[in-house]
């Protein structure tokens, strides 16, 4: 039974097309599962917040019951296996709770001030998938969940930029206020088009502070042994390279979103295959 819990989730992440790989061939085999039930658990809510077809507050009740499901026994296939993933690797459920918070907040938070806004919703939309990770790997260190805090953090403000377009259509902005107030960019501008050169010194600056987390995080990847030391480089790779494609197309997603192709793929595998690990004097302790 338990098994056929982690088939249904593993179908759940080979349905839904990513950037970053998930639970791809790269993950060791007897990993694959138990991430595929983490991202069918994430995946799952996060739709919850983004359903066009249900009010706010029929949204919030449903992620409450996805909440009641997280504290009580598992009723679907993806909480049955997400529960024997939990119990196998004692996986804290604060972890979870921080994910139901952050998708909760979408769905009433339409807009962020400052940069302390934004990291705290990575802070619990990304950063607690990466300790996950770091925990199924049986790492478990200060130093690393910093460092994966701050790739996990740079791939979800990717993600921001590479989907400025479709947030802003759903009226979401994770642009902080005083970042754009700073470049003189006008949100209401972003529904004219062509992109103003206000907001591309805006997303030029949002995307150098990604750049630094990026940096900052890398050693975390060196961390993992054997095929999962590739799968967590291919990772790092492929935000730096959608965060690169973005600079090409001078973040104009309203006309171009940039997405990894067959090209790209293959420069990923092979800067994972000939990647030189950071040195330790160069990471913070």
């Amino acid at each position: 039974m338990v098994d056929e819990a982690y088939e249904a989730c593993l179908a759940i992440a080979r349905q839904h097309y990513e950037n970053f790989p998930v639970a791809s061939r790269l993950m060791p085999a007897r990993l694959r599962p138990h991430v595929a039930a983490i991202y069918a658990f994430a995946r799952g809510a996060d739709d919850i917040a983004d359903e066009p077809g249900r009010t706010p507050a029929e949204r919030l009740a449903l992620l409450e019951e996805w909440t009641e499901h997280l504290h009580g026994p598992p009723r679907t296939p993806v909480f049955e296996a997400l529960a024997e993933t939990r119990k196998r690797f004692d996986l804290p459920r604060e972890l979870f709770e921080q994910l139901l918070s952050a998708f909760k907040q979408d769905v009433v938070t339409t807009r962020y001030d400052t940069w302390d806004e934004v990291f705290d919703y990575c802070r619990r939309s990304a950063n607690p998938v990466g300790r996950l990770v770091l925990r199924l790997a049986g790492i478990r260190s200060d130093a690393a969940d910093r460092q994966s805090d701050a790739v996990c953090t740079a791939l979800q403000l990717t993600n921001f930029w590479q989907d400025l377009a479709i947030d802003w259509s759903r009226g979401r902005l994770y642009v902080p206020r005083a970042v754009y107030e700073h470049h003189r960019a006008q949100p209401e501008n972003l529904s004219r088009g062509p992109l103003s050169d206000a907001w591309r010194a805006t997303l030029e600056e949002c995307a150098t502070l990604t750049h630094d987390l990026f940096v900052e995080g890398r050693p975390v990847c060196d961390l993992f042994r054997g095929r999962m030391r590739v799968e967590l480089r291919a990772t790092w790779l492929g935000g730096t390279r959608i965060l690169h494609r973005l600079r090409q197309v001078h973040f104009d997603v309203f006309h171009q979103r940039p997405a990894l192709n067959a090209g790209d793929l293959l420069v990923i595998a092979l800067e994972a295959l000939t990647w030189r690990a950071t040195p330790r004097s160069t990471t913070r302790s």
